[in-house]
């Protein structure tokens, strides 16, 4: 990911508005969404060989208290920036090859995809489904302000031991193009919460599997 702004950018006025997966656009709008709107994802625990990403490096964040498994490809983007990540975030992951000439596929549409790691105020566990799903739908208008959305998942779970909340979205970017959208927020302590939000566009990639396993492999041990 390139160096990000210091805030998210104003909605283009006219013309068609865009969000990038995995680029300076998304990372930055996040930013705005989750601080204004509440986080929340999709998530459960998974051990041993059930665990997608067993055996593979991981990121160890010791801000949010998570860790979580890197894909074969992947490779941490948060490294190596000037100043860091911004706002809520604390780390992020994506493709290693990722480029400027692989923002579009051929009928034109955004293609992209990153996962992030960040922290907030403690969320109490009865308004964890209430703030998820606000949160998911909220980001999912952001990001896409010309599209709409539909909550595919939305349940309650544990990541080991401890409530988190799961909501999954697709989302029609309003043209032509979709994306899949994952938010998860999990109660790490009594005084911490921490989340994973990924993104895939379009949302019928491959990649949309890669990152339900980024975020399936998260743990607070």
């Amino acid at each position: 990911m390139p160096p990000l702004p210091p805030q998210a950018p104003a909605p283009q006025s006219q013309g068609r508005r865009r969000a990038r997966a995995g680029t300076t656009t998304i990372a930055a709008a996040l930013v705005t969404a989750l601080l204004a709107a509440g986080l929340g994802a999709w998530w459960w625990t998974r051990s041993g060989d059930e665990d997608p990403l067993a055996g593979r490096p991981r990121v160890t964040d010791a801000k949010t208290g998570l860790s979580y498994g890197i894909p074969e490809g992947w490779k941490r983007t948060d490294k190596g920036k000037k100043g860091g990540l911004i706002g809520a975030f604390t780390s992020s992951i994506g493709p290693s090859d990722k480029g400027e000439d692989k923002d579009e596929d051929e009928a034109g549409h955004e293609t992209g995809v990153t996962v992030l790691a960040g922290r907030s105020a403690p969320v109490p566990e009865p308004a964890l489904k209430s703030q998820t799903e606000r949160s998911a739908r909220s980001n999912a208008e952001f990001f896409f302000p010309d599209g709409s959305s539909k909550r595919e998942e939305s349940k309650a779970t544990t990541v080991d031991g401890r409530p988190a909340h799961t909501v999954a979205l697709a989302v029609k970017d309003g043209e032509g193009g979709t994306a899949h959208l994952r938010l998860t927020l999990i109660t790490v302590d009594d005084k911490r919460t921490a989340f994973l939000l990924g993104i895939a566009m379009p949302g019928t990639s491959a990649e949309k599997q890669t990152v339900d396993d980024v975020l399936a492999s998260a743990s607070t041990g």
